[in-house]
């Protein structure tokens, strides 16, 4: 039978809560077996015996809120550490300045580590399953034992030291930053603008606080004090950042966290902390033969955790560690979406602040478009702050929405919409139908009809829209096909969730129109073009001009034609050196996971690993970002599962040395937790969890005839939905285990064996 409808596959209303639990049948032989997440994590430690220099070669802890890199302090004769101390939330509130001056994220300060000797050694291990750094720093003197963690919900550092007795005299300096916007240091500075005043440090009952005012009005404030314990000189910093504006409490609340955080021994804050950390990494379980990369992926998910929280601000390009970077605040033409496509497959919705962030402050998208298309329309620029304001479109200070067809300012127009497909994602992957109704919909409504405005018909009979931009490329074109293909996919969700919601729609026959006439993705020779204006002919880093084929999968390669234009234009992007980056590499291993290509995808991702991934798996261009690592796990998810299309597609890009697989708690499309095992090159056997009743076609790789089981073992019913899948009635809150007929196979979720032995991430030296 015919694979169901997208408007079918949407329509299945709210999902039930999120289970992390092991297949029923596992359950009582995993009890007493290996704990397979304690294996793989712990497998996955970055280690340090090489002192890191830099953010991209050391340790990094985070909250979603307040974050803290570490490394050696840059000119300290003695060796002494750095742990800078950044928080999500801090930023100036001058818009008038724009978005990466006025209404950047602000620097600081950070805290040295200064011993009594000199720095000879060190031995550190960052333990992802508990979030907190360990180890030894030896010096001339003696050794300072540490341990070290950003506390998961009361947003403190803290940092437990143990000196032998040469190294008891060491001590903790606060660095106050200079509070100006990052962007000063690589871009000329608007008329006008300056710093904000020099902080000041003052005791408050035995709490030493650095206030920084800020001359809009609020300030931000860094609290800490030292508690001393046992017989052995043990003594913990505690460390808290608050930030308020207009009012000036944020001084009281950073005192308070400190006070209350510091009644507490450092094991009596750890243990809540790393329960919390435990139960986050439970969610989900992937393990395969390519230690490096099972490794490099699971340091991901701690990244993402660390960095992202549904209440904490939009990840910034460099998520909670804001370090010198030309890019200090928050872009929406590729960085944020980005960041945060694994959080879906990996169980991780708890995470998704894109969602929530758009939802809260779509009164000032409206506020982003031009004033004669307010009445009906949103946009979102280039850059913004946590409120999703710009501010002015000063020189270098933000990007504008911009007016199709106009320039100045740049019209940038489609950032929205592809925002919005995160949205959709992430209804899609629960099936909450508030999602839906509250947030994709009317959004995603007032985001097209800004569109709307500018199409027309050309002589062709064709709908065409005037001359936009595809981000990063440089030059407008008509039929743009960022643009395009984000239109395209518009209209089409907005009709399906129209129906599904039960909307009657005064714009939908508009939607319709777009969609039988708008004019074809302009293509050449070599593939998909920029727009009907530019052909694509200069290297490039983005693929703006994809979009069609990932994330969209409004093209799929269903007929040959259109494979072959697909790899063509695949061939072509990557084909030019210069300008490319590492998240080129992680969207050319996706398109090739689309393709069914896993020793290209997997190619595609050793060139990242190789180029462009530093020591503790960070990224830079021109300072950091952090969108393409986590990207690259988005980009291990697809060969290892893919939901579009209103198929689940298991294990369809794995290269031939991945034999070996395991994967538990993946969440799909239509809100379903899939559990596979595939061995000696096989897939074993596939089980899935359904949250919501979506229906469930799976093409499930398994060869030959299949049985499909419910929890009890009983016999399910299912049909040939054609291309090698099935479908099969899966109730809400049922499940369904596919085996190859008579096969019984041990169905424990454990870590496979790698292939061969790796060096860990961090610099563990020789």
């Amino acid at each position: 039978m015919p694979s169901p409808s997208r408007r079918t596959v949407l329509a299945t209303g709210s999902a039930l809560a999120a289970s992390g639990a092991l297949p029923t049948q596992a359950r009582a032989a995993t009890a007493t077996a290996s704990d397979p997440w304690r294996t793989v994590l712990d497998d996955a430690d970055l280690v340090w015996r090489e002192m890191p220099r830099t953010w991209y070669e050391g340790p990094f802890l985070g909250n979603g809120f307040l974050g803290s890199g570490i490394y050696a302090e840059p000119g300290a004769p003695n060796g002494a550490i750095r742990f800078n101390v950044q928080h999500s939330e801090v930023q100036d509130h001058r818009p008038e300045f724009g978005s990466l001056f006025g209404l950047a994220r602000l620097p600081i300060g950070h805290f040295t580590l200064e011993p009594v000797g000199t720095v000879t050694g060190l031995d550190w291990r960052l333990r992802l399953r508990d979030a907190e750094l360990t180890g030894t720093l030896t010096t001339d003197q003696g050794t300072l034992t540490l341990r070290a963690l950003v506390h998961d919900s009361r947003s403190v550092l803290a940092v437990e030291v143990t000196p032998s007795a040469g190294e008891r005299g060491f001590r903790w300096v606060f660095h106050p930053a200079d509070s100006i916007s990052p962007r000063a240091a690589f871009k000329p500075v608007p008329a006008g603008y300056e710093g904000n005043p020099p902080a000041e440090v003052a005791e408050h009952d035995g709490v030493s606080a650095a206030v920084q005012a800020l001359r809009a009005g609020g300030q931000y404030v860094t609290a800490w004090r030292e508690r001393r314990a046992g017989g052995r000189g043990r003594r913990t910093l505690y460390v808290n950042v608050a930030h308020s504006h207009p009012r000036t409490t944020a001084l009281g609340r950073a005192l308070r966290a400190v006070r209350s955080a510091g009644t507490l021994s450092y094991d009596e804050l750890a243990r809540p902390h790393r329960a919390r950390w435990d139960a986050f990494y439970r969610k989900s379980f992937l393990s395969l033969p390519d230690a490096r990369m099972q490794r490099f992926y699971w340091i991901q998910l701690y990244k993402a955790a660390a960095a992202a929280r549904r209440d904490a601000p939009v990840m910034a390009t460099c998520g909670p560690w804001l370090e010198p970077t030309p890019w200090p605040n928050t872009w929406w033409n590729l960085n944020a979406q980005l960041e945060y496509w694994l959080i879906h497959g990996s169980n991780h919705l708890e995470l998704d602040a894109v969602t929530r962030s758009l939802s809260e402050f779509r009164d000032n998208l409206t506020k982003e478009v031009a004033p004669a298309y307010r009445a009906d329309s949103l946009g979102i620029p280039r850059t913004t702050d946590p409120s999703l304001v710009n501010g002015a479109a000063v020189a270098d200070g933000g990007y504008g929405v911009g007016v199709p067809g106009q320039d100045p300012p740049t019209p940038e127009v489609g950032n929205l919409t592809w925002a919005l497909h995160n949205v959709w994602l992430s209804y899609r992957h629960t099936m909450d139908e508030s999602i839906l109704r509250d947030v994709l919909f009317p959004l995603l409504r007032k985001a097209v009809a800004y569109y709307l405005h500018f199409l027309a018909p050309g002589p062709d009979g064709k709908l065409h829209l005037p001359a936009t931009f595809s981000p990063e490329y440089g030059g407008n074109s008509r039929d743009c096909n960022y643009d395009l293909m984000l239109l395209k996919w518009g209209c089409r969700t907005l009709l399906e969730s129209a129906e599904l919601l039960g909307v009657d729609d005064e714009s939908a026959p508009r939607w319709r129109s777009v969609l039988s006439r708008l004019t074809p993705y302009p293509t050449d020779a070599n593939g998909y073009m920029i727009g009907a204006d530019l052909p694509f002919a200069k290297s490039h880093r983005h693929y703006s001009h994809l979009l069609a084929v990932y994330p969209l999968y409004e093209v799929t390669g269903r007929t040959a034609d259109e494979r072959a234009l697909i790899e063509r234009s695949l061939a072509h992007w990557v084909g030019f050196e210069g300008a490319l980056q590492g998240y080129t590499f992680t969207g050319a291993a996706a398109v090739s996971a689309l393709l069914g290509k896993g020793e290209d995808a997997l190619a595609y991702l050793e060139q990242l690993m190789s180029r462009f991934i530093q020591a503790n798996t960070m990224y830079k261009e021109s300072g950091p970002v952090i969108e393409t690592p986590l990207s690259a796990a988005q980009s291990l998810h697809d060969m290892v599962c893919q939901s579009w299309g209103g198929v689940i597609h298991v294990f369809p890009a794995l290269p031939a040395a991945w034999a070996d697989l395991a994967v538990h708690g993946f969440r799909t499309q239509g809100a379903f937790l899939l559990s596979a095992v595939r061995e000696d090159g096989a897939t074993r056997w596939v089980r899935l969890v359904s949250e919501a009743g979506a229906p469930c076609v799976v093409r499930h790789g398994i060869q030959g005839p299949v049985e499909v089981r419910d929890a009890r073992g009983r016999p399910l019913r299912y049909e040939d939905a054609g291309d090698g899948a099935i479908e099969i009635a899966v109730p809400r809150g049922g499940s369904a285990l596919i085996t190859a007929e008579g096969d019984r196979p041990d169905l424990r979720i454990t870590p496979v064996a790698p292939n061969e032995p790796a060096p860990r991430w961090g610099l563990p030296g020789n």
